[in-house]
């Protein structure tokens, strides 16, 4: 094992916490006894090249500081390889790392736990969605979305005021005057195409996400399935009413509501945009792989699904 870990930084997360976490996270590292050596890009595809680089130049570890988008650039340079993942979560949604039972914004006591798992050999190894081949592939730790969640992204993403998480809470009031049902596609494992109107569909790797919403509330992250919920069909009234109902993962007992496990998902939909931990993909049609063991992550404890 390496001595020197690589420190992947967002300073931008959580308005500014990724880069108030790394001083801390990057101290407890040193105390542990590790040479440290920060990672920062000019922009996401420059951050994705040094990580990669540092992963194939044999870090001994590259731990993630910042939210779940920096999580993700991180996950994709360890995609494949045997380097662990560690995570020191300080942005604003934290979903992958919640997901695998990691403190949430305590920066120190993220890098601690980290260190010590990593001097430990404990880094269980967890499943990833990928969307697409090769070196270009994107890959996922928690949700796919695609629907009314991702339209409310497109949205939140287009406008300039206001600032921080109420941009998307008005940016969904405006998609929920104006939503109606989305004619998808859905093929899993390869079988028959399923013809249906929904409200949404998101591919579940991990159960959470915009920062707690248990929308895959039954997601595991290390069966080799994914569990994709399907919100069918409903009313703006009925989508008010239940939406509250997600952050306890209470939405799946719905009448409108179904869930399905599979390890490929396809999707289709016109003029549908596919997000994934957050993080723009494109537009579908796509196709998601359930790929096993495909990371490893520094002291994950992931919690039970609901209802197990």
């Amino acid at each position: 094992m390496s001595g020197e870990i690589a420190l992947l930084i967002n300073p931008t997360a959580g308005r500014g916490r990724g880069a108030r976490a790394a001083q801390p996270a990057a101290r407890a590292l040193r105390e542990a006894g590790f040479a440290v050596r920060s990672v920062v890009g000019e922009d996401a595809p420059d951050a994705l090249r040094r990580a990669r680089a540092a992963v194939a130049g044999g870090t001994g570890a590259l731990i993630a500081v910042g939210g779940d988008g920096v999580v993700s650039l991180a996950l994709r340079a360890v995609a494949g390889t045997d380097t662990p993942l560690g995570i020191v979560a300080a942005g604003t949604g934290n979903d992958i790392a919640r997901a695998c039972g990691l403190p949430v914004r305590e920066p120190r006591a993220g890098a601690t736990a980290a260190a010590a798992a990593l001097k430990a050999g404990d880094a269980l190894a967890i499943d990833l969605g990928r969307v697409g081949e090769g070196p270009e592939a994107d890959w996922f730790g928690g949700v796919l979305a695609s629907g009314f969640d991702s339209r409310v992204n497109d949205r939140g993403n287009r406008m300039r005021w206001p600032r921080g998480r109420l941009r998307y809470d008005v940016a969904m009031l405006a998609e929920l005057a104006s939503f109606r049902p989305i004619p998808f596609g859905l093929r899993l494992d390869d079988g028959p195409w399923r013809e249906i109107d929904a409200t949404l569909v998101a591919v579940g790797n991990g159960p959470d996400y915009g920062g707690g919403m248990r929308v895959c509330a039954g997601a595991r992250l290390d069966d080799g399935l994914f569990s994709i919920t399907v919100v069918g069909e409903c009313s703006r009234t009925t989508l008010v009413r239940v939406f509250p109902r997600v952050y306890r993962g209470t939405h799946l007992g719905h009448p409108a509501v179904t869930v399905h496990h599979a390890a490929k998902v396809e999707l289709r939909a016109p003029g549908v945009t596919g997000y994934a931990d957050g993080e723009r993909i494109g537009p579908l049609p796509l196709t998601a792989v359930c790929v096993p063991g495909a990371a490893r992550v520094l002291g994950a404890r992931p919690a039970a699904p609901a209802g197990a």
